[in-house]
């Protein structure tokens, strides 16, 4: 029997892909708002003995959580095989310790929150610093996709003598597994934050390949103001206008702009997150990690 993808209406164009991926059925959902913004959910497909996979990109995900909880607990009632959920992002990752007495560990809430409702959990590169992988905050087993591959193969073809540029050593997982995917040298800067959006990169160790064209990566461009001071950087070292390439586009206000302003040659991303910059698709690796758990 057919996977049933289910998803709100805001989420139908990934479901759709997921569902092509996977040669899955696109349940019938309907999820609207009462006059008063409670959320009304309805699955109008088979149920019964069928692997659900609840697909929803988290991004924001505030707003988009509760439909997602809603479509599955309204699943488990009709009796699935199992109840998935599949999600490009992996929000609330960012607070993994306390820094201040009597800041709540939000990525282990949430994680309690998600392994409730759900049996599994695909995501594509959450961004794990301090913890060593999801099982230290989800409760439910979880498959991890990468974008490592569609992103060596896009630096591959687009991009003359890539070097490949980590901004900080958050950075060096991603970077590590793409330039060995691609055969691509590679160099970590260093980082010292002293605010969410005051940031100082330093680049002891740069290697004087001027003759490189630099592309500098990490997993989430939010306020980019890491990527502009790592821009900035590798100019004054006389390196060629980089390349900026991240995984999740968040972009928060104006930092798309500012980063297009800092003397890039271009900026690209994966469709995590829709934005205007995405040109790697990364969604078949979303639908491969969700298949290892409705192949059976």
């Amino acid at each position: 029997m057919k996977a049933l993808i289910v998803a709100a209406p805001s989420d139908r164009p990934l479901a759709e892909q997921v569902a092509a991926h996977l040669d899955a059925e696109l349940a019938r959902v309907e999820v609207r708002a009462f006059p008063d913004e409670e959320t009304y959910v309805r699955i109008d497909s088979e149920v019964a003995d069928r692997h659900v996979v609840i697909v929803a990109n988290l991004v924001r995900p505030n707003a988009r959580i509760l439909p997602a909880l809603f479509l599955a607990e309204t699943a488990r009632e009709l009796s699935p095989a199992s109840i998935g959920l599949a999600t490009p992002y992996l929000p609330y990752m960012r607070q993994d310790a306390r820094f201040e007495p009597g800041e709540g560990l939000t990525s282990q809430y949430f994680g309690s929150l998600i392994s409730r409702s759900f049996d599994w959990l695909v995501t594509i590169d959450p961004h794990l610093h301090r913890y060593q992988s999801l099982d230290e905050c989800y409760a439910i087993p979880s498959k991890v996709a990468e974008s490592a591959g569609p992103i060596a193969r896009w630096i591959s073809e687009n991009v003359e003598r890539p070097l490949v540029v980590g901004p900080d050593e958050e950075s060096f997982q991603w970077v590590s597994a793409v330039a060995q995917r691609g055969g691509l040298p590679s160099v970590i800067m260093d980082k010292i934050r002293h605010g969410d959006r005051d940031v100082q990169v330093t680049g002891a160790g740069l290697p004087p390949w001027t003759d490189q064209t630099p592309v500098i990566l990490d997993d989430i461009i939010s306020t980019g103001r890491t990527m502009v001071e790592t821009v900035r950087l590798l100019r004054e070292a006389g390196l060629k206008p980089p390349v900026c390439v991240g995984v999740h586009a968040l972009f928060v206000g104006d930092a798309y702009q500012i980063l297009r302003g800092a003397g890039v040659d271009r900026v690209v991303t994966c469709n995590t997150v829709s934005h205007l910059s995405n040109e790697i698709d990364v969604i078949g690796e979303l639908a491969k990690g969700i298949g290892e758990f409705v192949s059976a």
